[in-house]
């Protein structure tokens, strides 16, 4: 298992963890198997997105804001980080990928991508990668 670490900027953002996750593979030298990518924390996710246009990043985290506020006036978490939970849960801890001849098998327009949702923070992700 391989850990990564990652300095995030913002409270919410997407970070683009494709190349990572790909050099692990490599390093490795799995011709065919799985990577697992993990997420331990409780305000962060892992997903697959496309990685052509950076509107789409923008599009999902604004739709996130829109559906998952900060401020709500019945939320009673005492950190007051309610949203950044709910937009976890929507994402996901962990994204499974398939390895074929070596490589992670993505569509032509898909990423691989640390979402933050509680930042500026110091995160970390993990991956398993299966021979097989």
């Amino acid at each position: 298992m391989f850990t990564e670490t990652l300095q995030t900027a913002r409270r919410d953002e997407m970070v683009d963890i494709t190349r990572k996750v790909a050099s692990i593979v490599a390093r490795e030298g799995v011709k065919d198997g799985l990577a697992v990518i993990y997420c331990p924390h409780t305000t962060a996710g892992i997903t697959i997105q496309e990685n052509a246009d950076p509107d789409v990043k923008h599009d999902i985290l604004m739709r996130l804001d829109e559906v998952y506020p900060w401020e709500h006036p019945k939320y009673r978490h005492a950190e007051g980080n309610t949203a950044s939970h709910l937009k976890a849960l929507t994402t996901g801890t962990s994204q499974t990928v398939i390895i074929s001849e070596g490589r992670l098998l993505l569509g032509t327009w898909q990423g691989i991508y640390f979402c933050e949702f509680d930042g500026p923070r110091n995160r970390h992700f993990h991956v398993k990668v299966i021979n097989g």
